[in-house]
C-alpha cells in the first residue's frame, strides 16, 4: 500500500463516525431553574450543605440555603439531595479543538510556521465538532483556554465554552493573552561519565531577539494615535494589550533561571500581567512571584519528576507548596496527548487534594483560581450571584474517577447533552459482554 493510500485511510478513519452523532448545542434558557438540596462547592473555597442554586436567563440569581429560598419563583425545581454541585471546571493552556488525532497531520491545527507570531489567533481554528470535546464535558470540564503551540511567540489564546455551533458561538473571550516560550538558559553537559550544568551558547542571542521584539512593540504602543494613513503592523497591534493591561503574557517556563528571567523581563518591559505556565521550580522562587503578582499554571501533576534526585511525588505536591507560599495558581494538562487527556483535569485536582490541599482548595484550583488567572472571573469560575450559570451536578465526588458521574450540566443556563462516543460504544458492547448498564 503506497503512502498516499495510507494517508487517505487514516484521514477517512478519523472522520467516519458511523453510529455517533455529535451532541446538539443546548437551547437558550427560557424557564427559571432551581437546584435544591445538594452539596454546593462554590469554587470560592466555601461549601454549602443543603444548598439552593437558582438561575434564569443564563445567570445565577440565588445562592443560599434550601430552607430560605422561595421555590415559587422558579419554573423548574431539581431535587439534588445527596448529590454535589460544582461550577464548570476550566481547562487552561489546552489544545482541545485544535487537534483530533495526533498521528494524522490533517487533524492537527495547533501551530503555525514562524518564530514571532502574536497575531495568530487560535480561536479561528477551534473545532466545535470535535469528538473529544463531549468526553471532556462528561467529567465536568465545560470551559477552556484554547492555546496555540510552536515558535518563540506561539500566538494568542482564546477562552471558550464547550457548547457552540461554531467558534463564534463558543468564544467567551476572543483573545485573552499572548504565549511566549522562554528559551532554555542552561543544559546538562555529559563528558567522561560526569554531568555538569552549562549555559546554552544560543541563549543570549535568543533573549536579545525577544527583547528587541518587545521594545518594538512598546514603541509602537507609544505611537498609538498615528495618522490613519500610517501603515499598520498586525504583529505590533496584537501586542498592545500587554502594556495597557487588557491582555496577559503567558510565559512557558519550568526552571528557576527561566522563571526569574521572565519576572525581571516583565518589570523591564512594563508588562502588566505575567503568568508562568509549567513552573516546576516555582516554589523555589515563591517570594519573587508573590511580590510581583505573578501567577502559575502548574505543570501536569500526573507526571514524573524532572530530575532523578527529586522526590517521586514532587509533581503531586506542587499545588500544596504554592498554596502555602501564597502564590496564585491553577492546574493545567499540557503534555503528551493533552487534548484527550483534558478529561482527567478533575482527577489532577483530586491528586493535589490527596497530597495536601483541602478539598475546597482543590476545587478552587480548577474553577475560580483558573478564572482569575485568565481574567474571566467577573462572569465565571464560581457559584455566585450575577455569574454565568455554567455548572453541573454529580452523583459523587467530581474529583474522584471512581464516583464522579454527572447527572446534569448547564452552560450559560442551557441544558447540555452529556452523551459521547465512548458511552455509545459502551452501550453497544455491554449486551455482548454483560457489562453493567450505564445511563
Amino acid at each position: 500500500m503506497n503512502c498516499k493510500l495510507i494517508i487517505t485511510f487514516l484521514v477517512s478513519a478519523a472522520f467516519m463516525t458511523k453510529g455517533f452523532c455529535q451532541p446538539t448545542p443546548g437551547s437558550e434558557q427560557t424557564e427559571a431553574v432551581l437546584i435544591i438540596g445538594g452539596i454546593a462547592h462554590l469554587g470560592t473555597g466555601d461549601v454549602l450543605e443543603n444548598s439552593a442554586i437558582g438561575f434564569r436567563n443564563g445567570k445565577i440569581d440565588y445562592v443560599g440555603n434550601a430552607r430560605s429560598v422561595d421555590r415559587a419563583r422558579y419554573d423548574e425545581v431539581i431535587e439534588a439531595k445527596g448529590q454535589h454541585i460544582y461550577p464548570g471546571f476550566i481547562a487552561p493552556n489546552s489544545t482541545l479543538g485544535l487537534q483530533e488525532i495526533g498521528a494524522v497531520r490533517a487533524t492537527r491545527d495547533d501551530a503555525e510556521v514562524g518564530t514571532f507570531k502574536p497575531h495568530v489567533r487560535s480561536i479561528i481554528a477551534f473545532n466545535t465538532d470535535s469528538e473529544v470535546t463531549p468526553t471532556v464535558r462528561t467529567n465536568g470540564v465545560l470551559m477552556g483556554q484554547i492555546t496555540p503551540r510552536g515558535g518563540t511567540i506561539s500566538g494568542s489564546s482564546s477562552f471558550v465554552h464547550f457548547d457552540g455551533w461554531n467558534w463564534e458561538d463558543a468564544a467567551l473571550r476572543t483573545v485573552d493573552g499572548i504565549h511566549l516560550n522562554w528559551p532554555s538558559t542552561h543544559h546538562r553537559h555529559r563528558q567522561d561519565g560526569s554531568v555538569d550544568i552549562r549555559k546554552r551558547k544560543t541563549y543570549d542571542q535568543q533573549y536579545q531577539e525577544i527583547q528587541h521584539f518587545f521594545e518594538e512593540a512598546k514603541a509602537y504602543e507609544a505611537h498609538k494615535f498615528q495618522p490613519a494613513t500610517s501603515p499598520r503592523d498586525l504583529r505590533m497591534e496584537s501586542m498592545r494589550g500587554l502594556f495597557d493591561g487588557s491582555l496577559r503574557l503567558f510565559v512557558h517556563a519550568e526552571d528557576v533561571r527561566q522563571i526569574t528571567e521572565a519576572v525581571h523581563f516583565k518589570r523591564k518591559m512594563g508588562v502588566a500581567h505575567l503568568v508562568i505556565v509549567g513552573g516546576y521550580d516555582a516554589p523555589l522562587v515563591a517570594d519573587l512571584l508573590r511580590d510581583n503578582e505573578v501567577a502559575v499554571m502548574v505543570k501536569r501533576v500526573h507526571t514524573l519528576p524532572r530530575f532523578a534526585e527529586d522526590d517521586v511525588d514532587m509533581p503531586y505536591r506542587l499545588p500544596k507548596l504554592l498554596e502555602d507560599e501564597g502564590v496564585l495558581y491553577c492546574l493545567q494538562n499540557a503534555g503528551d496527548m493533552e487534548h484527550m487527556g483534558t478529561r482527567n483535569l478533575p482527577f489532577y485536582a483530586g491528586t493535589a487534594h490527596a497530597y495536601g490541599l483541602t478539598y475546597e482548595q482543590a476545587v478552587k484550583s480548577i474553577t475560580l483560581s483558573a478564572a482569575r488567572i485568565l481574567g474571566v472571573d467577573d462572569f465565571c469560575g464560581s457559584l455566585e450571584n450575577g455569574k454565568d450559570a455554567t455548572l453541573f451536578i454529580s452523583e459523587g465526588d467530581a474529583l474522584d474517577m471512581r464516583t464522579n458521574y454527572l447527572t446534569q450540566a448547564f452552560i450559560q443556563g442551557r441544558t447540555i447533552d452529556l452523551d459521547n462516543r465512548q458511552r455509545q460504544l459502551y452501550r453497544k458492547y455491554q449486551t455482548k459482554y454483560g457489562a453493567p448498564i450505564l445511563d
